[in-house]
């Protein structure tokens, strides 16, 4: 029996820094009476709270989310509102090596973008994220930048070697998170069974980067059974399937 249903964000449950659209917001709903609900992705709180939290109803279902942002790096539970449990940040010298050293990969590279939307770096505290074509950009813009993640994975082999004291990953459609070693999902997945104490064997993992390199391979790493998605659509189907398992079958289309 699962007892938690741990989500990535973007590209599972919403398209890249949108909000979740009516339909998941009434299935994560459903969902978080019958189960625990997490979301873990490599954004920061704010992004949660306007992709996410807006569009959930307010209150005492809340007590069954826990949120991660920055892929495990933080941890906030809902009490009487949003408590922040854990931080692991970045010194002020850590940060600038990994910006100075990820504008060389990217110029090195040579898939520097000639235009972008927004500011490419984002210092998230706990984690450095690159959005190569900038926060702000277009999501059919973002689609066709890096579909079979070949820039990326160049722009990462590059970092591997510039800073093998930290971990880099791949995530949504354009970015490259940057943590500390041993400071991602899989942190995250061992923080909510600490945390919640439930075992992993009781998870489910949704995301749509479950693959060597992919910001959400850790948590298959830490030993959850894991589904890929192909997006929010598909995402939708599965926790349907999900509440009709859990809750005998009961759950219908428009609950």
């Amino acid at each position: 029996m699962k007892k938690l249903i741990v989500f990535d964000l973007d590209g599972t449950l919403a398209e890249s820094k949108a909000a979740i659209d009516e339909e998941m917001s009434v299935r994560l709903t459903a969902l978080l009476k019958v189960a625990k609900v997490a979301v873990i992705s490599g954004g920061d709180w704010p992004q949660f709270d306007k992709q996410v939290l807006a569009h959930l109803p307010k209150g005492k279902i809340l007590r069954g989310l826990s949120i991660l942002p920055t892929c495990g790096t933080k941890f906030y539970q809902y009490q009487s509102g949003w408590k922040l449990l854990y931080a692991e940040n970045f010194t002020d010298k850590q940060k600038v090596k990994i910006i100075t050293s990820l504008n060389q990969a990217v110029d090195d590279s040579g898939f520097k973008a000639k235009k972008t939307w927004g500011e490419a770096i984002e210092d998230r505290g706990s984690q450095i994220t690159y959005s190569a074509l900038g926060q702000h950009a277009p999501l059919d813009e973002k689609e066709k930048w890096d579909p079979d993640f070949k820039k990326r994975e160049k722009i990462k082999t590059l970092l591997d070697k510039m800073i093998p004291e930290f971990a880099v990953n791949l995530g949504g459609a354009t970015s490259i998170d940057i943590t500390k070693h041993g400071i991602d999902k899989k942190y995250g997945i061992h923080k909510l069974r600490d945390v919640l104490d439930i075992k992993i064997s009781e998870m489910l993992f949704i995301g749509d980067a479950i693959f060597p390199g992919g910001n959400d391979y850790p948590a298959k790493q830490a030993g959850v059974f894991s589904v890929c998605t192909s997006g929010a659509d598909e995402t939708k189907k599965i926790i349907e399937g999900i509440i009709g398992c859990l809750d005998n079958g009961k759950f219908k289309k428009g609950f």
